[in-house]
C-alpha cells in the first residue's frame, strides 16, 4: 500500500486527468437504489472526487478520504469537501454511515491485511449499511508502476467475506472496464449488507 500512495502522489494529475470523466452511471444506479434519499456515504479511497461529487449533486451528504495527500487535495478542490488524508486502517469517524462506496481503492490492499481492513470501515456502517466495493478482475495478484493490486474471482471473494460475519454478499457482477483504450480489462464489482 504504501508504494501505491507514493505512485498516486507523484501521478495525480495524470490520474484525475484519465479517471475523472469515466462513465459510472451504471454502477452509481447499481448502488444508489438501495439508499434512501439524502444517505451519509462514506467515498473510501476517493482518488479524483470524481464520484463524491457525483453523489453530493443528487442530494446525498459525503464524507470522503484518500491516503495519497495529492489525490485528497484535488479532491478537495473538485468538490468543496474537506477530504481527509488517511489511510484505510487509519480512518476515524464519529459518524455512523448508511454506505460506503470504495470503488477500485481497497484493490491496492494486499490480501491478508483486507479481511482487517474491510472489518475496521464495515465497523462504522450503520446496520443494514450498504458496502460496495470492486477489484479486479481474475486469480493473480500483481504489481503494476509500483502499486499492488489485490484480484478476486467470485469465489475468491465469498471465501473472503465469509470470515466477516458482521457483512453478507449481496450480489456479485462482472463489468468490462468503462475506459475506452481497455476493452480486456473486467472487474468484479461487490455489494454488501452490515447484518451484524
Amino acid at each position: 500500500m504504501p508504494n501505491s500512495i507514493t505512485y498516486y502522489n507523484k501521478n495525480a494529475d495524470k490520474y484525475c486527468k484519465n479517471t475523472l470523466n469515466v462513465d459510472m452511471s451504471k454502477i452509481y444506479h447499481f448502488f444508489l437504489q438501495h439508499l434512501p434519499p439524502g444517505a451519509l456515504i462514506l467515498d473510501a479511497g476517493c482518488g479524483s472526487g470524481r464520484d463524491s461529487l457525483y453523489f453530493l449533486n443528487r442530494g446525498y451528504r459525503v464524507v470522503a478520504f484518500d491516503g495519497s495527500s495529492e489525490l485528497a487535495r484535488k479532491s478537495s478542490e473538485l468538490t468543496g469537501l474537506q477530504v481527509e488524508h488517511c489511510t484505510f486502517e487509519e480512518f476515524y469517524s464519529r459518524e455512523q454511515f448508511d454506505a460506503i462506496w470504495a470503488c477500485a481503492s481497497l484493490l491496492h490492499v494486499e490480501k491478508e491485511k483486507l479481511a482487517d481492513v474491510i472489518r475496521h470501515l464495515a465497523g462504522y456502517l450503520k446496520k443494514g449499511g450498504i458496502f460496495y466495493m470492486s477489484y479486479k478482475y481474475g486469480d493473480c495478484d500483481y504489481e503494476k508502476d509500483g502499486r499492488h493490486f489485490s484480484c478476486f474471482k467470485e469465489e475468491d471473494f465469498k471465501e473472503l467475506i465469509a470470515g466477516l460475519d458482521e457483512l453478507d454478499i449481496i450480489e456479485l457482477f462482472q463489468t468490462v472496464d468503462v475506459r475506452k483504450d481497455r476493452p480486456d480489462e473486467y472487474w468484479l464489482n461487490c455489494l454488501l449488507k452490515r447484518v451484524g
